[in-house]
């Protein structure tokens, strides 16, 4: 039986975020508000787990589940090759609604999907999901929805939708938006924008005037 906890309520707040932790290091799944719509996540190192996420979304290893952190630090274990241009990106735009596309470590022991040495990995602005983060690690997040269906803007939506393939549910309200995430790729020597959402090509251009946008 999925429990949903009111992070709006101090007290359902603290013993929502325990249940929450203990729940990813378990290897179950949990869903959690961000700063663009409610996501679903799982242990990213944990490969059972993660496929337990894209089989609730009934979603393929073709589609491999991005990847949220609760530090610019953390990107330092995860990523290689990452270049002066995608850490100005991380200055300016972090925490929010940019995902970066980076290539991980080799030695990294995690299976997203069908990734190709990359990773998608943003860190959100919202302290429900920064708190969540902070205590276990990296997690494999995506939308909280069926494939198919509209991403969740609240807790009742993304509830009605994985039921008890989740058995924790962090409710913090409506979402600020469904304004998705805008996905850079910095794994080549010019940051490409292959996604414009929350930020343009124009606002990413301030910080890294070279960025070209995929065609």
């Amino acid at each position: 039986m999925a429990r949903r906890y009111d992070t709006n309520d101090a007290t359902d707040r603290t013993t929502g975020l325990r249940e929450a932790a203990s729940a990813v290091r378990r290897g179950e799944l949990v869903v959690l508000p961000t700063d663009t719509v409610y996501g679903v996540g799982a242990d990213a190192f944990a490969g059972e787990a993660v496929g337990d996420l894209l089989a609730a979304k009934g979603r393929g290893r073709t589609m491999p589940s991005p990847v949220l952190i609760g530090s610019p630090n953390t990107l330092h274990g995860l990523v290689t090759d990452f270049s002066e241009q995608a850490w100005e990106l991380v200055d300016a735009f972090w925490p929010g609604a940019l995902t970066l596309i980076a290539r991980h470590q080799p030695s990294l022991q995690w299976d997203l999907g069908d990734s190709r040495g990359t990773v998608a990995v943003r860190m959100p602005l919202h302290p429900v999901a920064i708190e969540l983060l902070t205590e276990v690690g990296p997690m494999a997040v995506s939308s909280a929805n069926l494939t198919g269906h509209p991403a969740p803007e609240d807790c009742d939506a993304a509830l009605n939708m994985l039921g008890d393939a989740v058995s924790v549910y962090l409710d913090g309200g409506p979402t600020p938006g469904i304004v998705p995430s805008s996905i850079v790729d910095v794994t080549g020597e010019v940051p490409v924008l292959l996604r414009a959402g929350a930020l343009d090509a124009e606002e990413l251009r301030t910080v890294v005037p070279g960025l070209e946008v995929a065609n």
